[in-house]
């Protein structure tokens, strides 16, 4: 027994020893032979952790790194074998240290022509990106930048036009200009403009058209926009300041300098790396307590070429990667940091990590997404990664995830987070699939291409959004809103009725993906070109309280057990679409201004379950009109109406006076000027979003102008506002939707159901039902007909071998 007592008594020993605290410095202008000491400091983040590591674990190391720029040879790759009690990486002052993945290039340059510059570069080096004096520059392209645009930096979402041989970068004409357009680049937006992808240029046909490779980063993929896309890295195309060339082989740097650029003393930087630090463990081997602080993090490498992995049934494709990477951490942070203008994702957290925090950070100008969290799909039982229909006979019935290889109980919190997507526009702020419990906190979000924050999808829920300040979102997309999600799982599938049918006989469908509910209370959101808050196909199990909706209201798509409760919807109100039968759904206690705005609920469906579990005890501003509209679906018998009395509106104050008789509805006021971020640094440059005028009452609903037509026994309907997104496409493709087809009509035996969109017959697009009428009108005697159709968001072609009767 006693080598045993011996032995105990040395892990007593151990284990009641002090922690010990051990400091090392870093510095530009330090070497790494030295012993890293405040008067000796190293030069390299890569000796610091060699240090680091030949510590005992029992250590809490702070590693502190002098002002300047650090650029990495490789990336940092954290292993359990930094493990120590915490190990904090830290800036001496907060922004001062830089942490790159680029070279500085020293650089002689001479005169070319039309402005251009040209200097030789060493052998072997592959731009990817340019940095003059901090900058980023722009690839040569076309059609060139234009200030205050939005899409591709060229366009507005509003503009219209149809593209020719002078402004569509992929004209015959156009191309025919190129030499060699091998390497080049073409970005396009969806046709419905969900999203946008990219082809790499491999080079030309002898017919002059392009050789392309790419366009896989959407899931759901559609040919190119015909006006929102663009071409970069051509040599043609260099024509404009700030823009840049460089021929790989002959080694040559082409520059067109903005005006106050003095290329003899400016900084050239280039991109070298797609991740500066990656933590590199797994669950039985993680990687813990270390942190990030204070840094700039600043030159990783595009990724939109490598965005290639579906994910489930979603619009979304995903590259795991970003400026920092975690896989298999815990408890591990970054603190007080900058993410300027990386080329990717600034942080990605990938698969299994616990406990990681992302706190205090300006991160801005990234090339795709902010900051994702995305689990491993084998972890969802029956998973389908393409937008269609569930086998509800062999679906796995099991509650739950398998395992746990998935991002859990992390945080991001007050972060400022803007100008997001400049490469990658299917992207978010804030991205959330296959994760658990992930709360985003008194963050800012704006100026970004699509939805500031988005959950991709029910699994596995209890996300909890709050205190946040997002807005002017959905710059370069459509059909989106500044919060996103979707729920397509196990339960969900594109026909309505299938998925009643299954809830009908087992209740606990909806909830098999889902560990709990999301909560998405006390933001202020605005979106003005799309929902403030979009639960798209299938959401369900949200808790949605104390949140004021400034423009875009709140869209609640087909889903169950949805609770909105005491929110302020200016200028706007609740937008029911595709509602399942018993969802369970309440939208009570707010103030809003406008009824509900249905799309695709199936009058033919009775009344009774239809409408959600309660659309009660709602204060309308102004008349009763608004409130008494859908009292034939047992809504608003016990709301109320007239002035809110808002304390301030003008100044954004939207609390009612203790008077008002909005708080007999059950209302309750809450705080008004704590939403975004609260760290001085970042408040002091965070913007505001703009308050709204409030609209007169009778200005908010205002009839179709459009005359009514009919045609085979159905009512023909020209879709506006929300119901485009209810068909899954954007008002500026159109389309004639067919309501309520009976079996009994014509058009059911043709083929034809109810909520089909047709677009397009024999050719001849239909953007309206005008449109329609015209074509029937012109063509007499006409007995083949080719008809383009969308139903259940899916295109489908139907073709009817008989003459068709006008429209009427």
């Amino acid at each position: 027994m006693k080598p045993l007592f011996i032995f105990v008594s040395i892990l007593a020993l151990l284990a009641s020893s002090p922690v010990k605290s051990q400091v090392l410095y870093v510095s530009p202008l330090g070497n790494d032979k030295n012993p890293g000491t405040k008067a000796k400091p190293i030069a390299s983040f890569a000796k610091a952790q060699q240090l680091v590591r030949a510590l005992d674990t029992r250590s809490k190391v702070k590693v502190i790194f002098a002002k300047g720029t650090y650029y990495l040879p490789e990336t940092i790759r954290f292993t359990e074998m930094d493990n120590k009690t915490s190990v904090v990486y830290t800036s001496e002052k907060e922004g001062d240290a830089v942490i790159s993945g680029g070279s500085l290039l020293k650089l002689k340059w001479t005169f070319y022509e039309r402005g251009i510059y040209k200097a030789s570069v060493p052998p072997n080096t592959v731009i990817d990106q340019l940095y003059i004096n901090g900058v980023r520059q722009r690839m040569a392209r076309f059609p060139n930048a234009i200030s205050g645009k939005n899409v591709f930096d060229a366009w507005d979402l509003n503009h219209e036009a149809k593209p020719d041989s002078i402004s569509d970068a992929l004209s015959s004409k156009h191309i025919a200009q190129w030499k060699n357009p091998a390497g080049g680049y073409i970005h396009a937006m969806h046709a419905y403009l969900w999203c946008d992808m990219h082809w790499v240029i491999k080079g030309k046909n002898a017919d002059g058209t392009l050789i392309e490779e790419g366009g896989w980063q959407n899931n759901r993929p559609s040919p190119k926009h015909p006006v929102f896309r663009m071409v970069e890295n051509i040599f043609e195309e260099l024509d404009t300041e700030g823009e840049w060339f460089f021929n790989g082989g002959e080694g040559m740097l082409y520059y067109i300098p903005a005006k106050g650029i003095d290329l003899a003393t400016a900084k050239v930087e280039i991109v070298r790396l797609k991740q500066l630090i990656e933590f590199s463990g797994s669950k039985e081997h993680p990687v813990n307590n270390i942190e990030l602080k204070g840094f700039v993090f600043r030159h990783t490498a595009r990724t939109f070429m490598e965005n290639k992995e579906p994910l489930l049934r979603s619009d979304w494709t995903v590259f795991r990667g970003g400026a920092i990477f975690f896989n298999g951490a815990e408890s591990c942070r970054i603190t007080d940091c900058e993410f300027d203008q990386v080329g990717g994702n600034a942080v990605f957290v990938n698969k299994y990590n616990r406990h990681i925090s992302i706190k205090g950070c300006y991160i801005h100008h990234a090339g795709a997404n902010g900051v994702s969290f995305v689990g491993d799909p084998a972890t969802v039982r029956s998973p389908i990664f393409r937008y269609g229909n569930q086998n509800f006979q062999t679906m796995d019935r099991t509650p739950g995830a398998i395992g746990d290889n998935f991002p859990e109980d992390c945080q991001v919190e007050d972060c400022l987070i803007t100008m997001t997507g400049r490469d990658e526009k299917q992207t978010a702020p804030i991205q959330i699939s296959i994760s658990h419990n992930i709360t985003v906190s008194h963050c800012s979000i704006y100026d970004v291409p699509r939805a500031g924050i988005n959950i991709s999808e029910g699994t596995f829920g209890e996300h909890i959004i709050q205190d946040c300040d997002i807005f002017n979102t959905v710059l370069e997309t459509g059909d989106h809103g500044s919060f996103n999600s979707w729920g397509r799982d196990r339960y969900w599938t594109p026909d309505t009725r299938e998925t009643d049918k299954e809830v009908a006989k087992e209740k606990g469908l909806p909830y098999l993906d889902m560990l709990g509910p999301n909560i998405l209370r006390h933001n202020r959101w605005r979106c003005d070109h799309g929902w403030d808050i979009d639960l798209d196909d299938g959401s369900s199990w949200y808790r949605i309280y104390d949140n004021l909706l400034l423009n875009g209201g709140l869209k609640m798509r087909e889903g169950f057990d949805r609770i909105a409760t005491n929110n302020i919807i200016i200028n706007n109100g609740l937008h029911p679409h595709v509602w399942y039968l018993n969802s369970g759904d309440v939208f009570s206690k707010n103030i809003v201004f406008k009824a509900y705005q249905p799309a695709i609920m199936d009058n033919s469906i009775p009344a009774t379950g239809k409408w959600g579990k309660e659309l009660d005890y709602n204060f309308y501003v102004g008349d009763s009109s608004e409130r008494i509209k859908f009292r034939q679906n047992s809504c608003d018998l016990n709301s109320l109406n007239g002035d809110p009395l808002f304390i301030d509106p003008s100044k954004g104050d939207f609390r009612v006076n203790s008077n008002s008789s909005a708080l007999k509805t059950g209302f309750v006021n809450f705080s008004m000027n704590d939403f975004g971020v609260v760290k001085p640094s970042l408040k002091a440059i965070a913007k505001q979003p703009k308050i709204p005028q409030l609209l007169s009452l009778a200005n908010n609903q205002k009839g179709s102008s459009h005359p009514q037509y009919a045609w085979m026994g159905i009512s023909l309907i020209d879709p506006v506002g929300d119901q485009w997104s209810a068909y899954g496409v954007n008002s500026t493709s159109g389309g004639v939707a067919l309501s309520n087809v009976l079996q009994t009509s014509p058009a059911y035996k043709l083929g034809f159901r109810s909520n089909d969109l047709i677009q397009e017959i024999n050719g001849v697009p239909t953007r309206n039902a005008g449109d329609l009428k015209k074509f029937f009108d012109g063509k007499a005697g006409v007995k083949t007909y080719s008809i383009m159709i969308i139903r259940k968001q899916q295109p489908l072609h139907l073709t009817i071998n008989q003459e068709l009767p006008s429209v009427e």
